[in-house]
């Protein structure tokens, strides 16, 4: 029987029902907040291991109450899923840039929402708020620091921003353009093929010892870090 408290944050009563009979089905325990306000006050009470996070609610919109949730040392570090209707690409990266550890868009097949649950809760379990474990590499965000195998791994500051960003996204695939925007910032302007340098000197630092490459490359796509 699974123990994850999982708080779905939705006003749409059909999509409510489908996604709580579906979660139950799984073994979850699911709480339900109707309202932006209702799911923030849910959320620092219950602690749950992770929100489904509708962005167009009654009171405080979806953005507003994962702002105050990552504002906050109390719920910064539970997982976020948006659920929404918002589809378009800009939307997408404002929802991430706030704060949202993933992101599935209306309408979506019940299957492919558990699994981003799954992948998220198992990501959820491997990241305190001052170090990321992504495969066998650990950043510490303190100390600016990364080991593979225990063994210290010297990076350039683009190069430990591009893991850090990569790791913290697991399983995600970035385009060039988007890695330009979310490491070097968009009012830097850099060529394309700058990410390509970059992400062969990130891959030479990290395969020491000819270890796997966890490095994805997706043709015509971007990157990405393998899950774990």
């Amino acid at each position: 029987m699974n123990d994850k408290k999982i708080l779905v944050v939705e006003d749409d009563k059909d999509l409510i029902s489908l996604i709580k009979f579906n979660l139950k089905s799984e073994g979850f325990n699911v709480l339900l907040s109707p309202n932006g306000e209702d799911g923030l006050f849910t959320a620092k009470e219950e602690k749950p291991d992770l929100i489904l996070l509708d962005w167009m609610l009654p009171i405080l919109s979806g953005i507003e109450v994962l702002q105050r949730l990552k504002n906050n040392k109390d719920t910064k570090s539970i997982p976020v899923i948006f659920i929404t209707a918002k589809g378009e690409e800009n939307d997408k990266i404002r929802g991430l840039n706030s704060g949202a550890d993933d992101y599935i868009v209306k309408p979506f097949s019940t299957k492919e929402l558990i699994a981003r649950i799954k992948a998220n809760l198992r990501r959820g379990k491997l990241i305190p708020d001052d170090k990321i474990v992504c495969s066998d590499i650990e950043i510490d965000l303190v100390s600016k620091r990364v080991k593979r195998q225990n063994k210290i791994i010297h990076l350039g500051p683009i190069e430990f921003r591009l893991l850090h960003y990569l790791c913290k996204n697991q399983g995600r695939v970035f385009s060039r353009d988007q890695l330009l925007d979310n490491v070097w910032g968009n009012d830097v302007y850099v060529e394309q093929r700058t990410v390509d340098v970059h992400i062969r000197r990130l891959r030479k630092a990290l395969n020491i010892n000819n270890l796997p490459n966890i490095i994805r490359t997706i043709r015509s796509e971007g990157y990405s870090v393998e899950s774990t």
